[in-house]
């Protein structure tokens, strides 16, 4: 896999997306001038941080298992954790928290062919030197706040470029789920309600108890709140 490590960008994933060719490719940046979240959302991306975006081509990958996308992206996050002494946990659908905070967010972009995945873009931002602006304290936290130290930037970067290319599973994801059997908030564009979490299936979906009836529920209608 072809990898390249810039200063700066205005977003990983974009500078992937401007690349010819169908190469496999992991880019890095010092820091992003436009960095993106999920649903829109800018991400802040200073420097000290590890911003780091993954392209795959694919052939014959049916749509219906893009989950496996995101179980690849967040494990591989949460190994590269847990090499350094952090314990995290993921909440569904690809965010990872440490104590409750989060570490890192995961942006996935995936073009289709068909019924096909051709190519997905995964970007991650993983807070290990960075000062989170102050407004985020509350709901983000970077390793160096939770180990009390600085952190080797370019050995985190290269552990993680490391996972980033080994496979998972769900059960390998589901591991990282600290919150099965208890109570989480869903919001969805027309309601909140609270029910309990059960379990994870095979297509990424959510199971959860909503007043004791069983229901799946997809990532792209609600959003989760431990």
């Amino acid at each position: 896999m072809k990898i390249i490590e810039l200063e700066e960008t205005d977003s990983t994933n974009e500078y992937l997306k401007r690349l010819d060719g169908e190469e496999d490719t992991i880019v890095t940046a010092v820091r992003q001038t436009a960095g993106k979240g999920t649903k829109g959302r800018s991400f802040s991306s200073a420097d000290g941080g590890l911003y780091i975006s993954v392209m795959r081509f694919y052939e014959n990958f049916p749509a219906s298992n893009a989950f496996k996308i995101m179980v690849d992206s967040c494990v591989a996050v949460c190994k590269t954790l847990e090499f350094f002494g952090i314990n995290p946990t993921i909440r569904w659908a690809n965010d990872v928290l440490v104590n409750g905070r989060k570490i890192c967010g995961t942006l996935i972009e995936n073009t289709f062919a068909a019924a096909n995945i051709r190519r997905s873009i995964v970007g991650m931002g993983i807070n290990v030197n960075n000062t989170l602006p102050s407004e985020l304290k509350d709901i983000a936290v970077s390793m160096r706040e939770i180990a009390g130290k600085k952190f080797d930037l370019q050995a985190v970067k290269n552990v993680h470029i490391a996972s980033l290319q080994k496979s998972f599973t769900v059960a390998d994801y589901k591991k990282y789920i600290k919150w099965f059997g208890k109570e989480v908030t869903l919001h969805t564009d027309s309601e909140t309600y609270t029910a309990t979490a059960l379990d994870i299936t095979d297509e990424g979906r959510l199971v959860v108890n909503r007043n004791g009836k069983v229901i799946e529920i997809s990532s792209a209608e609600v959003s989760l709140r431990l």
